[in-house]
């Protein structure tokens, strides 16, 4: 792996801040992330924002094919080369957004299922952790490295201030675990935080199943919403249209105490109000 900062010399790049480019300079640590993926020769990784190549060119040499996602098109341009100084012949580039991806038409192309890795830009990881949800039929499992205070997030447990939204529509469908600790200065340009990697597996049918998962989702998302306040006020203040009297009755029905927080509820306990509520509002 040649380094970050001889490569954008060399062709004469800067990094772009407003694409989150930070580049993972070190490649033992680029061998030891794909090491921990534990990548068999006939995965095929979807990888988003292949940079540089420090995780493409590991996963290459331990997945049957690759597919690099980078919206830079001169990163594209110089992947390749280096792509051909390695030899590596079973990567294909693509020059796009993620965010404008269809996956699953790509899946069908490659006639399988996904594990995705990346190294997520912050101010997207959201919008891509929801996408991954809504594409789980055709992706078995995601390495991604976040910043570490968002890795905690997506980490935590209910009743923990950094339990959320994404928390609990990951923990609803997912397992969710740690695999390294990769320090700020092991990028280019280094960033203030560090950053963790995290797998996501994708679980083949949720414990707590949600008759409704689209009810489920908005049910979350506008708890979370007004997260201080009760989810009496949370749910009735939201897109889901219904007043403090419904929100209240269908909580007492779903066995919930209408004063409490959206932070303290499990998966469990989000499912069953999920259910109640669609009952309610399909009468």
């Amino acid at each position: 792996m040649t380094s970050p900062i001889t490569l954008v010399k060399a062709w004469n790049l800067y990094p772009k801040k407003q694409l989150g480019q930070n580049f993972l300079s070190d490649p033992s640590t680029a061998e030891m992330i794909v090491a921990r993926s534990r990548i068999l020769p006939e995965d095929v990784v979807l990888e988003i924002g292949a940079g540089l190549g420090a995780l493409t060119m590991p996963a290459a040499r331990a997945a049957q094919k690759v597919y690099a996602v980078d919206k830079d098109h001169q990163l594209i341009e110089l992947l390749k080369t280096e792509l051909l100084a390695n030899r590596l012949s079973n990567v294909v580039l693509m020059e796009k957004d993620i965010l404008k991806l269809d996956i699953e038409a790509l899946a069908e192309t490659a006639a399988g299922k996904f594990i995705v890795m990346g190294n997520l830009p912050y101010n997207i990881s959201s919008q891509i952790l929801v996408r991954l949800i809504r594409s789980r039929t055709i992706v078995t499992r995601a390495i991604l490295m976040f910043q570490k205070e968002l890795a905690e997030r997506l980490m935590a447990g209910p009743g923990c201030k950094d339990y959320g939204r994404l928390t609990v529509m990951l923990r609803y469908c997912s397992d969710i675990k740690s695999l390294a600790h990769i320090r700020a200065s092991l990028f280019y340009p280094k960033p203030k935080v560090d950053s963790q990697v995290i797998q996501i597996k994708f679980k083949d049918a949720p414990e707590y199943r949600a008759d409704d998962e689209e009810m489920l989702f908005k049910v979350v998302k506008a708890a979370f919403g007004k997260r201080r306040k009760t989810l009496r006020n949370a749910l009735a203040g939201s897109e889901l249209h219904i007043d403090a009297k419904i929100a209240a009755g269908t909580l007492g029905n779903a066995g919930i105490d209408p004063m409490r927080r959206a932070e303290t509820l499990d998966v469990e306990e989000f499912v069953r109000l999920s259910n109640c509520l669609g009952k309610v509002l399909n009468d």
